[in-house]
């Protein structure tokens, strides 16, 4: 009698993974047109360059501390608690009189970013097997991906024809499901919950710092790791919030259009998610991240060289296979070069990387639009990146010894 196979995704990463697609199908459809929407408001690009530089103050104070959470009260109650500050974020952006309230919104989307982003990083970690664990993050990634073919197109439709604040009410029904999901999941596992979980405390904050601090100076791949996720933080902040409105107002293209776009990268990824996470497995978490820059890099080089839709939806097919490749390879190696009890507060420390570095980066963008010209600000990016791939071929090499694969922190939570 032959042993039942057990299923790639369990019933917990399940769950919260619905979740994570319901609350996010709403975030997509809004986060590519944001940067109209607070136009819209009343916005100059100047004080669009300010908006997107103060928004990036509240995902500094809170992402570490959201991963650092998720070690310490388990995945899925940081999850909840993340996500009643983003509902109330989403309603503020549905009723938000002018443009500066939008950055009240901004503070509660950073917070639920914070909370839930790292900790469910985390949870795909802790529900897979190390061995096939990149193709594991290459299905929960390629199943994420319809928040994109749904949202984007949604978002763009409903923006152009009936305005924000309705695009942003139904976006806001969709995330207020899914909170209500991820309340249930959380007290569900707590009820079934053997183990006693530590308190959280200054002593247990402390000590997971010093632990991530010992892992960031040691000069092995998570000192790498950091420098490169560092620069692109830094450079990719400049341009981030500017895409849209290069392709809205310098080019032309509608918000329709823009929501196509979103939809077409996220097909492409969902297609080569799978394979990404694949190759990451057999052939090593780095040729995935320096392919995939790869593509990512053309991608952006064609954006800044065409002209018509056609050739646009190229250049986004060459996104979305690039974040297919990158995606589960940078999670997977994280995840195998960090301790578990590290992994919320490391995902957490990798979302914001150089985060003080980056602050003024927006703001720096617009300067360079204004002063140079529209097209500028993004071959910042793309030369870095193009700078930091022999760097990461040489430096994101597993070491061969299984015990080198989790090195030992300083001091543990546990011991603390």
């Amino acid at each position: 009698m032959t042993e039942k196979k057990a299923p790639i995704l369990t019933t917990t990463l399940a769950v919260l993974l619905f979740s994570m697609i319901v609350a996010n199908i709403g975030g997509q459809m809004y986060g590519p047109l944001l940067p109209l929407y607070v136009q819209e408001l009343g916005a100059d690009m100047n004080q669009i360059g300010i908006f997107f530089t103060l928004s990036m103050i509240a995902p500094l104070l809170f992402q570490i501390l959201g991963g650092w959470l998720s070690d310490a009260i388990g995945r899925a109650q940081a999850m909840a608690i993340g996500s009643i500050a983003g509902l109330a974020g989403y309603f503020v952006f549905a009723f938000a009189p002018s443009w500066e309230w939008l950055l009240l919104a901004m503070v509660g989307m950073a917070m639920a970013t914070s909370f839930v982003g790292p900790s469910f990083q985390a949870l795909v970690a802790e529900e897979s097997p190390e061995e096939s664990r990149g193709k594991v993050y290459g299905i929960v990634q390629g199943l994420f991906l319809i928040v994109g073919v749904i949202g984007a197109p949604l978002g763009g439709y409903l923006a152009d024809n009936y305005g924000f604040r309705l695009m942003f009410m139904i976006a806001t029904t969709l995330y207020g499901t899914a909170t209500v999901i991820r309340i249930l999941m959380a007290r569900k596992i707590r009820q079934e919950q053997t183990t006693p979980t530590e308190k959280p405390s200054f002593v247990h904050l402390k000590t997971s710092m010093a632990s991530i601090f010992g892992l960031l100076t040691a000069g092995g791949i998570v000192t790498w790791i950091f420098i490169s996720d560092g620069v692109g933080d830094v450079t990719f902040s400049m341009v981030g919030n500017l895409f849209p409105l290069y392709l809205n107002n310098i080019v032309g293209i509608s918000m329709t259009e823009l929501g196509i776009l979103g939809a077409i990268a996220s097909v492409a990824s969902m297609v080569f998610m799978v394979v990404g996470g694949t190759l990451s497995d057999k052939y090593g978490e780095r040729v995935g991240i320096v392919l995939g820059n790869l593509l990512i890099g053309g991608a952006i080089f064609v954006m800044l060289n065409v002209q018509t839709f056609a050739l646009f939806t190229v250049a986004w097919i060459l996104l979305g296979v690039g974040q297919a490749l990158v995606g589960p390879a940078y999670s997977s190696l994280i995840s195998k070069v960090v301790p578990q009890k590290l992994r919320g507060t490391a995902f957490g420390l990798f979302s914001t990387s150089l985060g003080i570095l980056s602050l003024p980066a927006p703001y720096v963008g617009v300067l360079l639009w204004e002063t140079f010209g529209p097209k500028v600000p993004f071959y910042i990016p793309l030369i870095a990146m193009m700078l930091m791939l022999p760097v990461v071929w040489i430096k994101f090499r597993l070491p061969k010894t299984p015990d080198a694969e989790e090195p030992a922190p300083a001091a543990s939570p546990a011991e603390g």
